[in-house]
């Protein structure tokens, strides 16, 4: 039994290693520098060398996985938000001048349009309670970004006004495409979402425009799919209230043609997970969905 505790605690002391140095999934491993590999115990790599050729070369086939309890975690996300104190004792005690209450904020950040934009509208003076400085989503069994990698992130994530300003721009793009004037034909508008690697774009972003869109009318949009480059797909159907895993690309653009055969309504959130793989051309329909492509600010992406 000590063996075994001792084990486990070199594997995530290596594990969180090689997250420092950039490697947080197979592949990475896989690409890995011979300098990067040699830093870890060798029941590490030797572990992390089978699963990898387990991933290349599956000696069973990489069927669709369902995960249980997903879906309700997700949508069921509890809320909570970091509010500016004012000035007082309690400011001065919590030393940071920030106080955590649960449940949504009573306001929001308010916005306006600026010609094709939307931006955060400082000027206007709501009543009542301030806006937040933070508003935090926690599901119990994580997010996309936490069911696709080795990584043991964290399960909250922090939402601020520039997160709450893609859903904005997002949720206009969804109303357009649903109004009288939307239909089978409607083209949305192209998206591209440049943020910071990580905790910017899949960890924030990525997860809170799957919780609002798993929100949105099931009449109308009934399925939100959030994929990593070529790999993982995540299929959120809203009608079943379950998700399942694709691991394999040619499974997930076959189920994306059969949702398309079958007339449902699909977002994509699609999540640049490695440097240069835009979405393939066949991966979608060029009209009748709605997409977003989400990267770190690199310009060779």
């Amino acid at each position: 039994m000590r063996r075994a505790v001792k084990g486990e605690v070199i594997l995530d002391e290596d594990i969180r290693r090689l997250c420092d140095k950039g490697v947080n999934n197979l592949p990475g491993w896989s690409l890995a520098a011979v300098k990067v590999k040699a830093a870890v115990h060798n029941s590490t790599k030797h572990f992390l060398d089978a699963a990898a050729e387990e991933a290349r070369n599956p000696t069973t086939s990489s069927a669709p996985e369902k995960l249980e309890g997903c879906y309700e975690s997700v949508h069921n996300a509890s809320w909570s938000h970091v509010v500016e104190l004012p000035d007082g004792v309690e400011r001065k005690k919590t030393g940071t001048g920030m106080g955590m209450h649960e449940g949504k904020p009573e306001q929001s950040w308010s916005y306006r349009k600026a010609d094709d934009a939307i931006e955060k509208n400082d000027a206007v003076q709501q009543c009542g309670a301030a806006p937040p400085v933070l508003m935090v989503l926690a599901s119990e069994k994580g997010w996309p970004y936490l069911w696709h990698t080795i990584q043991d992130l964290p399960k909250d994530v922090f939402v601020n006004c520039e997160v709450d300003r893609v859903w904005q721009i997002v949720k206009g793009d969804v109303t357009a495409w649903f109004s009288p004037h939307g239909g089978t034909d409607f083209k949305p508008k192209q998206r591209l979402l440049i943020g910071t690697p990580g905790i910017g774009k899949s960890v924030a972003a990525g997860s809170y425009l799957l919780y609002q869109l798993l929100q949105y009318d099931v009449e109308k949009l009934q399925v939100v799919v959030h994929c990593f480059g070529g790999g993982d797909a995540y299929v959120s159907d809203k009608t079943t209230r379950a998700v399942t895993r694709y691991s394999d690309e040619d499974m997930c653009v076959s189920e994306l043609r059969s949702l398309r055969g079958h007339g449902r309504n699909v977002y994509i959130i699609y999540d640049v997970a490695k440097e240069g793989t835009p979405p393939p051309r066949h991966f979608a329909p060029t009209s009748g969905w709605g997409m977003i492509l989400v990267s770190p600010p690199l310009e060779r992406n």
